[in-house]
């Protein structure tokens, strides 16, 4: 079981970091998926960074 994270006092969950990390991750991909213009592939691409950055974070939950 992970710990909580305190800053300044205030507890927070380790969920929270998790969702950072993922989205710290899913900022650069989306960076490297524009340069070679991924988007031009899918139908939607909204809705699957959605689902790119849902698959991140069960990753980070379930490696870390």
């Amino acid at each position: 079981m992970h710990r909580d994270i305190a800053i300044g006092g205030v507890m927070i969950s380790p969920f929270v970091a998790y969702a950072l990390g993922a989205f710290a991750i899913l900022v650069v991909l989306r960076r490297l998926f524009s340069r070679i213009r991924l988007g031009r592939y899918l139908a939607n691409p909204p809705l699957a960074e959605a689902g790119l950055y849902v698959c991140l974070l069960a990753l980070l939950i379930a490696t870390l």
